[in-house]
Protein backbone atom coordinates (compact mmCIF):
# COMPACT_ATOMS: atom_id res chain seq x y z
CA UNK A 1 0.00 0.00 0.00
CA UNK A 2 1.38 3.44 -0.72
CA UNK A 3 2.42 5.58 1.82
CA UNK A 4 0.11 8.71 2.96
CA UNK A 5 1.64 11.84 1.05
CA UNK A 6 2.73 13.20 3.99
CA UNK A 7 5.05 10.61 4.86
CA UNK A 8 6.58 10.37 1.57
CA UNK A 9 10.43 10.61 0.51
CA UNK A 10 11.62 10.94 -2.91
CA UNK A 11 15.23 11.92 -3.93
CA UNK A 12 15.96 12.31 -0.25
CA UNK A 13 14.33 14.77 0.55
CA UNK A 14 11.54 15.07 4.07
CA UNK A 15 8.37 15.99 2.39
CA UNK A 16 7.19 16.16 6.09
CA UNK A 17 8.12 19.42 7.69
CA UNK A 18 6.24 22.85 6.42
CA UNK A 19 8.39 24.70 3.24
CA UNK A 20 9.80 28.02 3.92
CA UNK A 21 7.77 29.99 1.68
CA UNK A 22 4.74 29.00 4.01
CA UNK A 23 6.59 29.70 6.91
CA UNK A 24 7.85 33.36 5.74
CA UNK A 25 3.93 33.69 4.48
CA UNK A 26 2.66 35.53 7.49
CA UNK A 27 6.24 38.02 8.48
CA UNK A 28 6.98 40.12 11.51
CA UNK A 29 3.65 43.00 11.86
CA UNK A 30 1.46 40.90 10.07
CA UNK A 31 -2.06 39.69 11.85
CA UNK A 32 -1.22 35.96 13.18
CA UNK A 33 -3.51 33.69 10.68
CA UNK A 34 -7.04 32.79 11.67
CA UNK A 35 -7.73 29.15 12.04
CA UNK A 36 -9.50 28.91 8.87
CA UNK A 37 -6.58 30.44 6.98
CA UNK A 38 -3.81 28.01 9.08
CA UNK A 39 -6.68 24.83 7.81
CA UNK A 40 -6.46 26.10 4.43
CA UNK A 41 -3.09 26.52 4.05
CA UNK A 42 -2.77 22.95 5.32
CA UNK A 43 -4.74 22.12 2.64
CA UNK A 44 -1.90 23.16 0.37
CA UNK A 45 0.74 20.94 -0.03
CA UNK A 46 1.01 18.88 -3.41
CA UNK A 47 0.09 19.15 -7.15
CA UNK A 48 -2.40 19.92 -9.61
CA UNK A 49 -3.09 21.14 -12.69
CA UNK A 50 -4.56 23.70 -14.91
CA UNK A 51 -5.67 24.39 -18.18
CA UNK A 52 -3.68 27.31 -19.95
CA UNK A 53 -5.79 29.44 -22.59
CA UNK A 54 -3.26 29.91 -25.86
CA UNK A 55 -2.12 33.73 -25.54
CA UNK A 56 -1.63 33.92 -21.84
CA UNK A 57 1.94 33.36 -20.96
CA UNK A 58 2.99 30.62 -17.87
CA UNK A 59 3.88 33.96 -15.55
CA UNK A 60 0.96 35.86 -15.71
CA UNK A 61 -1.02 32.47 -15.50
CA UNK A 62 1.29 31.49 -12.16
CA UNK A 63 0.97 34.91 -10.97
CA UNK A 64 -2.73 34.71 -11.02
CA UNK A 65 -3.30 31.76 -9.51
CA UNK A 66 -0.87 33.17 -6.41
CA UNK A 67 -3.78 35.49 -6.29
CA UNK A 68 -6.36 33.70 -6.09
CA UNK A 69 -4.72 31.65 -3.09
CA UNK A 70 -3.62 34.55 -1.10
CA UNK A 71 -7.43 36.38 -1.54
CA UNK A 72 -8.84 32.73 -0.13
CA UNK A 73 -6.68 32.67 2.29
CA UNK A 74 -7.30 35.71 4.18
CA UNK A 75 -10.64 36.09 3.24
CA UNK A 76 -11.56 33.96 6.45
CA UNK A 77 -13.32 35.19 8.94
CA UNK A 78 -10.81 36.44 11.56
CA UNK A 79 -11.03 35.38 15.34
CA UNK A 80 -12.64 36.69 17.90
CA UNK A 81 -10.59 39.98 19.34
CA UNK A 82 -8.53 39.47 22.66
CA UNK A 83 -10.27 40.85 26.04
CA UNK A 84 -8.34 43.09 27.87
CA UNK A 85 -9.15 44.88 31.38
CA UNK A 86 -9.13 48.65 31.45
CA UNK A 87 -10.21 51.30 33.92
CA UNK A 88 -12.72 53.55 32.01
CA UNK A 89 -13.25 57.15 34.64
CA UNK A 90 -17.20 57.22 34.81
CA UNK A 91 -19.76 58.27 37.03
CA UNK A 92 -20.92 56.18 40.17
CA UNK A 93 -23.78 54.43 39.26
CA UNK A 94 -26.71 55.14 42.02
CA UNK A 95 -24.91 58.29 43.36
CA UNK A 96 -26.69 61.87 42.64
CA UNK A 97 -23.45 63.38 43.06
CA UNK A 98 -20.71 64.24 39.83
CA UNK A 99 -18.46 62.27 41.45
CA UNK A 100 -16.07 60.04 38.97
CA UNK A 101 -14.57 56.95 39.51
CA UNK A 102 -11.93 54.25 37.88
CA UNK A 103 -14.00 51.06 36.94
CA UNK A 104 -12.77 47.71 35.97
CA UNK A 105 -13.95 47.52 31.76
CA UNK A 106 -13.41 44.28 29.42
CA UNK A 107 -12.62 45.85 26.05
CA UNK A 108 -12.06 44.35 22.84
CA UNK A 109 -7.85 44.51 21.81
CA UNK A 110 -7.69 46.00 18.33
CA UNK A 111 -3.65 45.08 17.99
CA UNK A 112 -4.54 41.66 15.84
CA UNK A 113 -7.44 43.47 13.45
CA UNK A 114 -6.70 42.93 9.96
CA UNK A 115 -6.98 46.52 9.93
CA UNK A 116 -4.35 47.70 12.04
CA UNK A 117 -2.01 44.32 11.53
CA UNK A 118 -2.21 43.88 7.97
CA UNK A 119 -3.27 40.75 5.80
CA UNK A 120 -2.51 37.22 7.58
CA UNK A 121 -0.63 36.20 4.69
CA UNK A 122 1.18 38.04 1.91
CA UNK A 123 3.23 35.97 0.28
CA UNK A 124 3.03 32.73 -1.77
CA UNK A 125 5.18 31.21 -3.89
CA UNK A 126 3.52 28.35 -6.83
CA UNK A 127 6.06 26.20 -8.17
CA UNK A 128 5.77 25.57 -12.57
CA UNK A 129 6.20 22.28 -13.96
CA UNK A 130 6.70 21.55 -17.85
CA UNK A 131 5.95 24.88 -19.43
CA UNK A 132 3.97 25.79 -22.16
CA UNK A 133 5.01 29.05 -24.25
CA UNK A 134 2.24 31.87 -25.34
CA UNK A 135 0.82 30.40 -28.17
CA UNK A 136 0.56 26.69 -27.04
CA UNK A 137 -2.47 25.54 -24.93
CA UNK A 138 -3.60 22.45 -22.70
CA UNK A 139 -2.01 21.17 -19.90
CA UNK A 140 0.23 22.57 -17.15
CA UNK A 141 1.32 21.07 -13.78
CA UNK A 142 1.71 23.64 -10.74
CA UNK A 143 2.96 22.59 -7.11
CA UNK A 144 2.72 24.44 -3.90
CA UNK A 145 4.29 23.61 -0.54
CA UNK A 146 6.15 20.53 -0.72
CA UNK A 147 4.63 20.26 -4.57
CA UNK A 148 7.40 22.16 -5.33
CA UNK A 149 9.89 19.21 -4.82
CA UNK A 150 7.74 17.03 -6.19
CA UNK A 151 7.78 18.75 -9.32
CA UNK A 152 11.68 17.91 -9.32
CA UNK A 153 10.89 14.52 -8.57
CA UNK A 154 8.44 14.56 -11.80
CA UNK A 155 11.05 15.97 -13.83
CA UNK A 156 13.57 13.42 -12.62
CA UNK A 157 11.28 10.33 -13.76
CA UNK A 158 11.29 11.50 -17.12
CA UNK A 159 8.01 11.06 -18.24
CA UNK A 160 5.96 11.22 -21.46
CA UNK A 161 3.49 14.37 -22.70
CA UNK A 162 0.83 14.12 -25.16
CA UNK A 163 0.21 16.69 -27.87
CA UNK A 164 -2.58 17.18 -30.40
CA UNK A 165 -0.61 19.22 -33.31
CA UNK A 166 -2.46 20.50 -35.87
CA UNK A 167 -1.05 21.91 -39.46
CA UNK A 168 -2.07 23.19 -42.89
CA UNK A 169 -0.55 22.17 -46.19
CA UNK A 170 0.65 24.28 -48.27
CA UNK A 171 2.99 27.19 -46.88
CA UNK A 172 5.57 27.92 -45.26
CA UNK A 173 6.59 30.48 -42.40
CA UNK A 174 10.17 31.82 -40.70
CA UNK A 175 9.11 30.73 -37.55
CA UNK A 176 7.24 27.82 -38.19
CA UNK A 177 3.42 29.01 -37.24
CA UNK A 178 0.34 29.81 -39.41
CA UNK A 179 0.95 33.73 -38.57
CA UNK A 180 4.54 34.18 -39.10
CA UNK A 181 6.40 35.60 -42.35
CA UNK A 182 5.04 33.93 -45.25
CA UNK A 183 8.46 32.44 -47.37
CA UNK A 184 7.00 30.00 -49.55
CA UNK A 185 3.72 29.08 -51.24
CA UNK A 186 3.37 25.02 -52.63
CA UNK A 187 1.16 22.61 -53.43
CA UNK A 188 -0.47 20.01 -51.87
CA UNK A 189 -2.66 18.33 -54.12
CA UNK A 190 -0.47 14.87 -54.13
CA UNK A 191 -0.42 14.29 -50.33
CA UNK A 192 -2.40 11.16 -49.11
CA UNK A 193 -3.16 9.55 -45.90
CA UNK A 194 -1.02 6.85 -46.93
CA UNK A 195 1.77 9.00 -47.75
CA UNK A 196 1.35 11.18 -44.08
CA UNK A 197 1.06 7.74 -42.52
CA UNK A 198 4.44 6.44 -43.82
CA UNK A 199 6.35 9.68 -43.40
CA UNK A 200 5.13 8.93 -39.42
CA UNK A 201 5.69 5.67 -39.12
CA UNK A 202 9.42 6.51 -40.37
CA UNK A 203 9.68 9.14 -37.00
CA UNK A 204 8.66 6.83 -34.37
CA UNK A 205 11.12 3.86 -35.61
CA UNK A 206 13.95 6.26 -35.84
CA UNK A 207 12.72 7.66 -32.46
CA UNK A 208 12.67 4.50 -31.00
CA UNK A 209 16.27 3.64 -31.42
CA UNK A 210 17.51 6.58 -30.06
CA UNK A 211 15.23 6.27 -27.06
CA UNK A 212 17.13 2.85 -26.39
CA UNK A 213 19.85 4.44 -27.15
CA UNK A 214 20.14 7.53 -24.80
CA UNK A 215 18.42 5.21 -21.99
CA UNK A 216 21.95 3.58 -21.60
CA UNK A 217 20.65 0.03 -21.14
CA UNK A 218 21.75 -3.37 -22.35
CA UNK A 219 19.56 -4.81 -23.41
CA UNK A 220 20.31 -8.44 -23.42
CA UNK A 221 19.94 -8.11 -19.53
CA UNK A 222 17.18 -9.20 -17.94
CA UNK A 223 16.63 -6.02 -15.99
CA UNK A 224 16.67 -4.07 -19.30
CA UNK A 225 13.98 -6.95 -20.94
CA UNK A 226 11.70 -6.12 -18.10
CA UNK A 227 11.75 -2.58 -18.09
CA UNK A 228 10.93 -2.74 -21.90
CA UNK A 229 8.30 -4.87 -21.54
CA UNK A 230 6.60 -2.57 -18.60
CA UNK A 231 7.30 0.28 -20.95
CA UNK A 232 9.62 2.44 -18.94
CA UNK A 233 12.49 3.02 -20.93
CA UNK A 234 13.39 6.46 -20.85
CA UNK A 235 16.22 8.65 -20.89
CA UNK A 236 17.53 9.66 -17.48
CA UNK A 237 19.50 12.18 -18.46
CA UNK A 238 19.62 15.53 -21.23
CA UNK A 239 18.93 13.96 -24.39
CA UNK A 240 16.99 15.59 -27.52
CA UNK A 241 13.68 15.56 -28.22
CA UNK A 242 12.35 11.80 -28.39
CA UNK A 243 8.68 10.82 -29.65
CA UNK A 244 7.71 7.54 -28.45
CA UNK A 245 4.24 7.41 -30.20
CA UNK A 246 3.01 9.64 -33.44
CA UNK A 247 0.05 8.81 -35.44
CA UNK A 248 -2.97 10.97 -38.04
CA UNK A 249 -5.98 11.28 -35.95
CA UNK A 250 -7.68 13.78 -39.07
CA UNK A 251 -6.58 14.55 -42.63
CA UNK A 252 -8.44 16.81 -44.47
CA UNK A 253 -6.26 18.53 -46.91
CA UNK A 254 -5.12 20.92 -46.42
CA UNK A 255 -5.54 20.26 -42.45
CA UNK A 256 -4.16 17.39 -40.90
CA UNK A 257 -3.98 16.86 -37.37
CA UNK A 258 -1.40 14.37 -35.14
CA UNK A 259 -1.38 13.20 -32.00
CA UNK A 260 2.25 13.31 -30.61
CA UNK A 261 3.60 11.36 -27.29
CA UNK A 262 7.04 12.61 -26.82
CA UNK A 263 9.49 13.68 -23.88
CA UNK A 264 12.27 16.57 -23.84
CA UNK A 265 10.29 18.98 -26.34
CA UNK A 266 9.67 22.21 -26.62
CA UNK A 267 6.72 23.68 -27.99
CA UNK A 268 8.45 25.40 -31.08
CA UNK A 269 10.14 21.90 -32.01
CA UNK A 270 6.84 20.30 -32.47
CA UNK A 271 5.67 23.26 -35.09
CA UNK A 272 9.22 22.80 -36.31
CA UNK A 273 7.66 19.16 -37.07
CA UNK A 274 5.32 20.28 -38.66
CA UNK A 275 7.44 22.09 -41.42
CA UNK A 276 9.87 19.22 -41.82
CA UNK A 277 6.85 16.82 -42.31
CA UNK A 278 5.60 18.91 -45.10
CA UNK A 279 9.21 18.66 -46.61
CA UNK A 280 9.45 15.13 -46.19
CA UNK A 281 5.66 15.01 -48.17
CA UNK A 282 7.05 17.55 -51.49
CA UNK A 283 5.22 19.83 -50.04
CA UNK A 284 5.43 22.51 -47.04
CA UNK A 285 3.21 22.79 -43.87
CA UNK A 286 2.77 25.41 -40.94
CA UNK A 287 1.50 25.02 -37.03
CA UNK A 288 -2.03 26.09 -36.20
CA UNK A 289 -1.68 24.86 -32.50
CA UNK A 290 -0.05 23.04 -30.49
CA UNK A 291 -2.17 21.57 -27.33
CA UNK A 292 -0.96 19.37 -24.35
CA UNK A 293 -3.16 16.76 -23.49
CA UNK A 294 -1.32 14.91 -20.98
CA UNK A 295 1.55 15.84 -18.68
CA UNK A 296 2.64 12.69 -16.78
CA UNK A 297 0.05 11.53 -14.61
CA UNK A 298 -2.19 14.49 -15.13
CA UNK A 299 -4.46 14.88 -17.96
CA UNK A 300 -7.51 17.34 -19.32
CA UNK A 301 -9.74 15.62 -17.11
CA UNK A 302 -7.53 16.99 -14.00
CA UNK A 303 -6.97 20.53 -15.16
CA UNK A 304 -8.69 23.67 -13.58
CA UNK A 305 -10.30 25.49 -16.04
CA UNK A 306 -9.84 29.72 -15.17
CA UNK A 307 -13.00 29.75 -13.61
CA UNK A 308 -11.84 27.21 -11.08
CA UNK A 309 -8.52 29.34 -10.13
CA UNK A 310 -9.73 29.82 -6.74
CA UNK A 311 -8.80 28.06 -3.23
CA UNK A 312 -11.23 25.58 -2.73
CA UNK A 313 -11.13 24.15 -6.25
CA UNK A 314 -7.09 23.86 -5.68
CA UNK A 315 -7.20 22.58 -2.43
CA UNK A 316 -9.94 19.96 -3.77
CA UNK A 317 -7.70 19.60 -6.92
CA UNK A 318 -4.55 18.47 -4.77
CA UNK A 319 -5.90 16.20 -2.25
CA UNK A 320 -7.76 13.82 -5.11
CA UNK A 321 -4.24 14.09 -6.97
CA UNK A 322 -2.57 13.18 -3.80
CA UNK A 323 -2.50 9.27 -4.00
CA UNK A 324 -1.83 9.04 -7.54
CA UNK A 325 1.13 11.36 -7.73
CA UNK A 326 2.37 9.04 -4.92
CA UNK A 327 1.71 5.56 -6.66
CA UNK A 328 3.11 7.04 -9.89
CA UNK A 329 6.24 8.64 -8.72
CA UNK A 330 7.27 5.84 -6.81
CA UNK A 331 6.56 3.18 -10.06
CA UNK A 332 8.16 5.89 -11.86
CA UNK A 333 11.34 6.30 -10.16
CA UNK A 334 11.64 2.85 -8.59
CA UNK A 335 12.91 1.15 -11.73
CA UNK A 336 16.24 3.47 -11.93
CA UNK A 337 17.26 4.18 -7.86
CA UNK A 338 20.37 2.62 -7.73
CA UNK A 339 20.97 1.93 -11.23
CA UNK A 340 21.64 6.35 -12.38
CA UNK A 341 22.09 9.04 -10.92
CA UNK A 342 19.19 11.47 -11.96
CA UNK A 343 19.60 14.76 -12.85
CA UNK A 344 20.37 17.83 -10.74
CA UNK A 345 17.49 19.95 -10.14
CA UNK A 346 19.03 22.92 -11.09
CA UNK A 347 19.06 21.59 -14.62
CA UNK A 348 16.57 23.34 -17.53
CA UNK A 349 13.33 21.24 -18.07
CA UNK A 350 13.07 21.69 -21.76
CA UNK A 351 16.04 21.41 -24.32
CA UNK A 352 16.50 24.53 -26.64
CA UNK A 353 19.02 23.18 -28.26
CA UNK A 354 18.01 23.00 -32.22
CA UNK A 355 17.84 19.78 -33.87
CA UNK A 356 15.52 18.23 -36.40
CA UNK A 357 12.38 17.44 -34.90
CA UNK A 358 12.05 14.51 -37.57
CA UNK A 359 15.08 12.23 -35.81
CA UNK A 360 17.28 12.92 -32.83
CA UNK A 361 20.12 13.38 -35.19
CA UNK A 362 19.06 12.76 -38.61
CA UNK A 363 16.58 13.26 -41.02
CA UNK A 364 14.17 10.56 -42.25
CA UNK A 365 15.68 8.30 -44.52
CA UNK A 366 19.40 9.07 -43.52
Amino acid sequence: MAAPIGSTIFGGRDHTALPPEFRCSAPTGAAPASPMGSAGLARLQGLFAVYKPPGLKWKHLRDTVELQLLKGLNAGKPPAPKQRVRFLLGPVEGSEEKELTLTATRVPTLIDHPLVRGLAFTSLKVGVGHRLDSQASGVLVLGVGHGRGLLTDMYNAHLTKDYTVRGVLGKATDDFCEDGRLVEKTTYDHVTREKLDRILAVIQGSHQKALVTYSNLDLQTQEAYEMAVSGVIRPMNKSPMLITGIRCLQFAPPEFLLEVQCMHETQKQLRRLVHEIGLELKSTAVCTQVRRTRDGFFTLDDALLRTQWDLPSIQDAIQAAAPRVVAELEKSLRPWLGTQEPPGAGQPWDSERPRSALGPESHVGH
